[in-house]
């Protein structure tokens, strides 16, 4: 039996969906890569459209579309960056200095290690991301920080690659952190928490917060 996904907001033209941890946003190569949240999506809302991705390894907010136009208009405001999207992470490192800050650290595919990616300073695409401490600190692991994260980019890996090129690989990251990052959690800490953007419709600001439960 499809599980029905987690969702935090349904109308005639659109859905917004919690991904779980571990589980495909769309279909992979091959039999045992079918299972995805849009396929699940679709057992439930047959009209559901993807508009955009999250890494396998991460959780957190997704929206699909009910309709073309809708999925088009959505597409086209992620492509524009007119979509906050703010992330909650755990990284290991040293303490990072009070306020945001920014990075901007060209990536392209790593091809000898796909899917990995790389920072490129002559081949990468331009990529930049925002990041600051969070706060409150409970539960986070020694040597480690709770960030936020906010990419203004939408390079494939980007959050994971640019923190690991700062030198603080993400918890439980194992492509991109040392051994001793990657056990310190079962899964990567990294989670799409909010998604503000404009109905496609009526042009209504819409938000969406689902806390991460690390």
């Amino acid at each position: 039996m499809t599980p029905r996904p987690l969702c935090l907001y349904e109308d005639a033209d659109l859905l917004v969906l919690v991904k779980p941890a571990g589980l495909l946003s769309v279909p992979g190569r091959g039999d045992d890569k079918q299972d995805c949240l849009s396929a699940r999506a679709q057992a439930f809302w047959p009209d559901a459209l993807v508009v955009h991705r999250l890494d396998m390894a991460t959780s957190g907010l997704i929206v699909l579309a009910r309709h073309k136009t809708a999925q088009a208009q959505l597409s086209q405001a992620f492509a524009e960056r007119r979509v906050h999207k703010r992330y909650v992470a755990i990284a290991a490192g040293p303490a990072l200095p009070a306020g945001w800050q920014q990075v901007d650290a060209p990536l392209r595919c790593d091809w000898e290690r796909r899917p990995r990616q790389m920072v490129d300073a002559i081949a990468g695409k331009p990529s930049s991301t925002r990041y600051c401490t969070a706060p409150g600190q409970d539960g986070v692991p020694p040597g480690c920080t709770r960030l936020w994260l906010e990419p203004i980019t939408g390079r494939s890996h980007q959050l994971r690659v640019h923190m690991a090129h700062l030198g603080r690989p993400l918890a439980g990251d194992g492509l991109y952190a040392p051994g001793a990052v990657q056990t310190l959690a079962p899964r990567l800490l990294l989670h799409a928490q909010s998604l503000g953007f404009a109905h496609p419709s009526h042009g209504q600001a819409l938000f969406f917060h689902c806390p991460a439960d690390f």
